[in-house]
């Protein structure tokens, strides 16, 4: 009888401690889901983010990336994230542009705060901007948002939306904000035929985000490899910090705004001499020699003649201010 009894407490001991495993599998968190590197009909299907999408919480397995110096887009903000495929990194190929592995997803969302003076108010999502590298080439997609702000579908024709929003002074504005088509996406990223991004290279990412350098966080997460320290990268001037040189900041403004045109392998390089790269030296860009048409072209705001030709509605007032006052130093 006692054997039994020895047994059965055996038995009930073992019964517990496979329970209490059961038990404890079941609170495990589930895995976060992998970037989906594919263009699917929902962003959300893209795993691009966690739980209600109009917070664009992002997934921990993307992080966020800034720039120095950004392109102008009527006013609107942005968030822009990076997706690599697990387990790989961008890799040290100089100041641009990094070597992206395939499979690694690039996203901008913009969108317009109702009112800047209380962001409590909330703000209206427009469009998320999709760049994915397959089989060695970048391809490119847009999401547009719905108006219930819940989710955004793949749409590459474009379209056009009354935006209206309170800036920090008080003021009301409204734009009629272009979604871009997919063949607007490529007269911007084009270079040598082939889209690229225009954003994420290192000289415009080396700079402190939260008192951190962000090239520096980014060799410490081991999401950038065969670079030991950003002190080996150039950086790309914040053109509104007047500490700066004219030049420089004027020069990073252009970089920024129009060098993906007017660059060699360029959308423009057939039609205009001018080489706008930050780092090309002043004396081989035909800044000297365009002066004229670059204040005209820039101040203006007719189609097809204005610049940019497309990615904007409205004249930025500070950025024409800058390039006026840069040419006229020259």
């Amino acid at each position: 009888m006692a054997f039994h009894m020895k047994n059965l407490f055996i038995l009930i001991i073992i019964t517990l401690l496979f329970s209490s495993c059961e038990k404890d599998d079941s609170m495990t968190p589930a895995p976060t889901p992998a970037v989906v590197a594919e263009f699917k009909t929902n962003l959300s299907e893209l795993n691009l983010f966690t739980g209600n999408l109009e917070e664009l919480n992002i997934t921990p397995v993307a992080f966020e990336y800034n720039l120095n110096t950004t392109l102008f887009s009527d006013y609107s903000h942005k968030q822009r994230i990076i997706a690599l495929p697990e387990g790989t990194s961008m890799q040290f190929d100089g100041d641009g542009l990094p070597i992206f592995p395939d499979n690694t997803v690039i996203a901008k969302t913009f969108y317009y705060n109702a009112d800047e003076r209380d962001l409590s108010l909330g703000r209206q999502i427009i469009e998320t901007r999709i760049l994915i590298k397959i089989n060695g080439e970048w391809q490119s997609g847009d999401y547009k948002w719905n108006t219930e702000q819940t989710d955004a579908t793949l749409d590459l024709n474009g379209s056009t939306l009354p935006i209206t929003w309170i800036d920090r002074d008080g003021n009301s504005n409204s734009v009629t904000y272009e979604i871009p088509s997919d063949a607007d996406c490529f007269t911007c990223h084009e270079s040598f035929d082939n889209t690229m991004p225009i954003g994420p290279k290192l000289r415009t990412m080396n700079f402190e985000v939260d008192g951190i350098n962000q090239l520096e966080k980014f060799i410490t997460n081991n999401q950038l490899i065969g670079i030991t320290s950003s002190t080996s990268v150039r950086s790309l001037p914040n053109w509104e910090d007047d500490s700066v040189s004219l030049e420089d900041r004027a020069r990073a403004y252009m970089d920024i705004n129009c060098a993906h045109c007017h660059i060699p392998g360029g959308q423009c390089e057939d039609e205009s001499t001018l080489n706008l790269a930050y780092e090309t030296p002043l004396s081989e860009s035909n800044i000297v020699e365009r002066s004229f048409s670059i204040d005209y072209r820039v101040s203006i705001n007719i189609e097809g003649l204005g610049m940019p030709f497309i990615g904007t509605t409205i004249l930025h007032t500070d950025g024409v201010a800058l390039i006026q006052e840069y040419l006229n130093s020259l």
